[in-house]
């Protein structure tokens, strides 16, 4: 018999093994907006502020979006835990429904984009350029959410190398789209800005191509026939996706929104603030990479178990993830103590913004592990398809702790920037300690294998 201590290390193994493709993966997609970044900036400052506006959008309704597809995968691990793999294909059929849905939706948020544009009081000579990128990233729509729900089957299938292999596939079709179509090359128009949208467009229709080709080979998946038949929408199956998806999705839109709002109080303490703030929380979007692919592994591994009806196993896997990421974190914190100078100045050579980033990045050390543990408890909670009381913790944690503090350090005790990121520090301590919680009590309600 197993000791306990061989099987949790069996456990990180596979957890570390799930893991990494994911994190990959998610670098490749930081990679991207990276060259993004960069590709429009040498075009002219106005297209790089017209594409920061516009991601910005953007990146509020995806992440949404994703957080409702996400539910998609520990609905499949626990199907392929309970080894019942013959409902996932119709499932996963419902979810491409949904995805659908997602694009409507879309479709009717950008119709908001103009009165947004001017709500926020960008610069109105931007404002024709960021709608022609928004509308050509709407193009690219129906393929970014059928990709997500079809990547959400491979990770609930244990499968997450594709989301390394075509991280990277869209990597290259990025630099190649933005080159020929933001400066015209190849005998493609110059779109500048526009050009950029098109070209991510063009990266989410040769993911989704290439994920379903990969799905129609694969000896485990080809099976599961999801390409096999057109289904109709299927209320219940679509409501019990929503009712696990849904709350992640609006999760995803309270911590978003949350950094959001520091973002525009940033710009009330000048151009100092904002960009040092933003130097800080570029690193730490890099950082937090891997506990989120540690967080998405242990979403699967939790719902395998549960599939299986192992409450010991399920223990196990959660609290493997959390402290897989929780090390990661260390690591992470350390390099931020002992560089923060030397990493800030590699993003700007203005002494003022060195100084303002260096000092955030030392707080960015600090929050972490607690970073760490909200996010690597949110993905043990989601294996068990538990995603309402999350939902009411990120609330509070977020838009009733860290926000509003961080608003009284900064304004009302003087701390400045510094106030701010330790609101930060503080919300996702109390997320993380409240998600961690709820974790082991639901554990202890689980019946053990038997």
């Amino acid at each position: 018999m197993e000791s306990a201590a061989s099987a949790w290390r069996t456990d990180a193994g596979r957890t570390v093994r799930l893991a990494l493709p994911l994190v990959i993966g998610q670098l490749a997609s930081v990679l991207m907006t990276f060259v993004d970044t960069v590709m429009s900036g040498r075009l002219s400052a106005a297209a790089l502020a017209s594409v920061a506006a516009g991601a910005a959008m953007w990146h509020v309704v995806m992440l949404a979006g994703m957080g409702v597809l996400m539910a998609v995968s520990p609905a499949v691990a626990q199907l392929d835990g309970a080894g019942r793999r013959a409902p996932i294909g119709s499932l996963v059929r419902q979810a491409l429904w949904i995805a659908a849905a997602l694009t409507l939706v879309t479709a009717l948020l950008y119709s908001t984009a103009a009165p947004v544009l001017v709500g926020l009081e960008i610069d109105p000579s931007l404002h024709a350029t960021i709608l022609g990128y928004l509308r050509a990233l709407l193009l690219g729509a129906p393929a970014m959410y059928a990709f997500l729900a079809l990547r959400f089957l491979c990770e609930g299938m244990g499968l997450s190398r594709p989301v390394m292999y075509f991280g990277f596939v869209g990597l290259a079709v990025n630099v190649v789209g933005n080159y020929g179509l933001i400066y015209g090359r190849w005998g493609l128009p110059a779109l500048g800005a526009v050009g950029c949208g098109y070209a991510t467009a063009a990266v989410w229709t040769t993911q989704l191509a290439g994920l379903i080709l990969y799905i129609r080979r694969h000896e485990r998946l080809a099976p599961l026939g999801v390409f096999a038949r057109l289904d109709p929408p299927r209320w219940p199956a679509i409501a019990s996706l929503l009712a696990v998806g849904g709350p992640i999705g609006f999760s995803f839109f309270v911590e978003v929104s949350m950094f959001a709002g520091v973002a525009l109080l940033m710009g009330s303490i000048g151009a100092v603030a904002v960009a040092g703030h933003q130097i800080a929380i570029n690193v730490a979007s890099i950082t937090f990479m891997v506990p989120l692919g540690i967080s998405l592994a242990t979403t699967v591994r939790v719902g395998n178990a549960l599939g299986r009806r192992d409450g010991e196993g399920v223990r196990r896997a959660g609290w493997v993830g959390v402290r897989l990421a929780l090390a990661g974190q260390v690591v992470s914190a350390l390099v931020l103590l002992a560089l923060p100078r030397q990493i800030a100045a590699i993003y700007s050579r203005d002494e003022g913004v060195v100084a303002m980033a260096a000092q955030l990045l030392v707080l960015a050390a600090i929050f972490q592990l607690s970073d760490g543990l909200q996010v690597s408890a949110a993905g043990a909670l989601r294996g068990l398809q538990d995603t309402r009381g999350p939902m009411l913790v990120t609330v509070v944690a977020y838009w009733l702790v860290g926000l509003p503090f961080g608003y009284w350090l900064c304004f009302h005790r003087d701390l400045g920037p510094s106030g701010l990121w330790i609101g930060f520090i503080c919300g996702l301590t109390v997320a993380g300690l409240l998600l961690a919680w709820r974790f082991g009590r639901l554990c202890r309600e689980l019946p053990q294998a038997p």
